[in-house]
């Protein structure tokens, strides 16, 4: 089993974690099909690949709406223990419906936070982090169901509100944050935001 995140270092949009498991069969297929570390892929490819890997995959997404996510940050303070929280629930959620004794995830702080976070069933399996996880095909896979549906959310923001946000943390963020609040004031910004980022403080 694999895991990985999509939207941690974007202000705008919600927190994707996904998980994909698969056995020797499945990483050739995996491998046949192209996954990659979603990093790399344009969106077009990761919609396209996405696809794929849901035909031949079991997988879990959890995903952490900017609404949940602030009130969460409000009372975890701290962006690793909640990243821990959401790969600790799809690891949960997967092994309600695989037999699976392995799980790997990029690193992020300390080991022990994805193991503090699981509930007794998931405290069972042997989970791996590392840098550079997404070199494995299984968290690249990951990865692509987590960007994919990071990308679907930013595009129902973009029609909900009826303007583009854009993606990261860069100087074009920031004039959409200022636009999105001029537009429908600061106390809506929790609704399609991470507030903790820098940026709001620039508003």
């Amino acid at each position: 089993m694999g895991t990985d995140e999509s939207g941690k270092g974007d202000y705008f949009g919600p927190l994707v974690i996904a998980g994909v498991y698969a056995d020797a069969d499945t990483k050739k297929k995996l491998k046949e099909i192209g996954a990659a570390d979603s990093k790399t892929l344009s969106d077009a490819k990761i919609r396209k690949l996405a696809e794929e890997i849901t035909k031949v995959c079991r997988y879990s997404l959890v995903t952490i709406g900017n609404k949940r996510y602030n009130q969460m940050y409000d009372e975890i303070k701290n962006l690793n223990k909640l990243l821990a929280w959401g790969h600790a629930r799809v690891i949960e959620n997967m092994l309600e419906v695989v037999d699976c004794s392995n799980a790997l995830s990029d690193q992020f702080g300390s080991p022990e936070l994805i193991k503090n976070a699981l509930l007794s069933k998931g405290r069972k399996i042997n989970l791996s982090q590392r840098h550079r996880a997404e070199e494995n095909v299984v968290v690249a896979a990951a990865s692509i169901l987590a960007r994919n549906e990071y990308v679907k959310a930013m595009d129902k923001l973009s029609e909900e509100y009826g303007m583009e946000f854009p993606k990261g943390g860069s100087s074009m963020v920031v004039e959409a944050a200022r636009e999105f609040v001029l537009s429908h004031g600061k106390e809506k910004l929790a609704n399609v935001a991470k507030l903790h980022f820098v940026i709001t403080g620039k508003l």
